[in-house]
């Protein structure tokens, strides 16, 4: 057996040989020579893994044939929703200088896989209409589906172009538009809960069947993701549309769409404020450069008004309806006042949500962010 004098002298000559190796290399080399295999050793790791999970046909396919769909990032985050639940790569392309879907931009990110595009009419943000027609022409070219999300806008657009406001094309009037999703529960004035999807013709349509021929329990199709439906939800929305007609929701846009007209103007007068992009319908969004955007909102809740917080920018918006239509005047004079509180005196006030908003806006880490959310929805329902 060796003596520990033997063991610490082949120690030393080790300890030699490696600082005699180690030298010839640069120190910042030494210092990410381990990082980079750290960060390598993890890679391998996650590939293994969803390898292991999915199989090795199933993970290669979705690495290199994963079906694509663009929207801007003002398209409404239920396009996220379906991107998770079908395990659809979504991109998020970022909108032009006037807040409306970037059709170059756009272009630059479709590939062999991209199965949809998505346009707004108007988008739930700003209020502000994406270029369809141009995204149109692009989808016919490319020979990809368009979707027209006129969610916002089904039961107000179509009357708002009747009463001579300038509406650009949005419907399948436009070549390339291939579906158009409208929720009759908003403008439509239906029960919450009530919307509708259409196709352009019924090759489209028939993809959203799903048939099954042997089950034992009978032969069973089905034409929504929901197997049941309420039908008393449907039987409230035929009311509805049977009892107002044309001209009840006539008179009910032009009303809303003078009011949106008169709190836009009302906003671009408060020197503090500035509106975003110019509306083409009945949402008004702003921010502001001189005061908290969010501290105003704070303000505005506590006089009774429920606005819409946005981010990139930070901003609120009203979505104007008739129950807007005879206050607009109080709504700006709540809003000035808003504005001059938070001028005079900055800072949050207590039970307001501003720091949390502010907080969540600035935090670079959005994994973070969204395990918040998850959080508190897991323990909130």
């Amino acid at each position: 057996m060796m003596d520990s004098d033997e063991i610490i002298s082949k120690l030393n000559r080790f300890r030699a040989s490696a600082n005699s190796v180690l030298s010839q290399y640069e120190p910042l080399a030494l210092l990410l020579v381990p990082i980079l295999t750290l960060l390598l050793a993890r890679i391998l790791q996650s590939v293994l893994r969803v390898v292991f999970e999915k199989g090795l046909k199933s993970a290669v396919l979705e690495l290199f044939m994963a079906s694509v769909k663009i929207t801007p990032v003002s398209a409404h985050s239920a396009y996220d929703k379906a991107a998770h639940y079908f395990k659809i790569k979504l991109w998020r392309v970022p909108v032009d200088q006037d807040f409306r879907a970037d059709v170059k931009a756009i272009k630059r990110h479709i590939n062999r896989n991209t199965i949809l595009i998505v346009g707004s009419a108007p988008g739930f943000p700003h209020g502000i209409i994406d270029p369809i027609e141009e995204l149109g022409e692009l989808a016919s070219t490319y020979k990809i589906c368009l979707h027209v999300d006129l969610c916002l806008g089904g039961f107000v657009l179509p009357f708002a172009r009747k009463l001579g406001y300038p509406v650009p094309p949005f419907d399948f009037s436009v070549k390339g538009v291939t579906s158009i999703s409208v929720d009759v529960h908003k403008y439509g004035l239906a029960p919450k809960g009530t919307s509708v999807v259409l196709y352009r013709d019924h090759e489209i349509r028939k993809h959203q069947f799903v048939a099954v021929t042997e089950w034992t329990g009978g032969l069973y199709i089905s034409p929504t993701i929901a197997g049941s439906r309420p039908g008393g939800l449907i039987a409230g929305a035929w009311a509805a549309m049977m009892s107002l007609g044309l001209e009840g929701y006539l008179e009910n846009t032009r009303k809303i769409m003078e009011a949106s007209k008169r709190i836009e103007k009302g906003v671009r007068q408060i020197p503090e404020l500035f509106v975003i992009g110019r509306p083409d319908m009945t949402i008004v969004a702003f921010g502001s450069n001189v005061v908290d955007i969010f501290e105003v909102n704070d303000i505005m809740s506590s006089k009774g008004w429920h606005l819409n917080a946005l981010q990139r920018p930070n901003s609120i918006h009203i979505c104007v309806t008739l129950q807007h239509v005879a206050v607009t005047e109080d709504f700006l004079k709540d809003l000035q006042d808003s504005v001059r509180t938070v001028k005079a005196n900055p800072g949050p006030i207590n039970g307001g949500l501003a720091p949390i908003y502010g907080a969540a806006g600035k935090m670079p880490d959005r994994a973070m962010v969204q395990d918040l959310l998850v959080d508190f929805m897991d323990s909130s329902c």
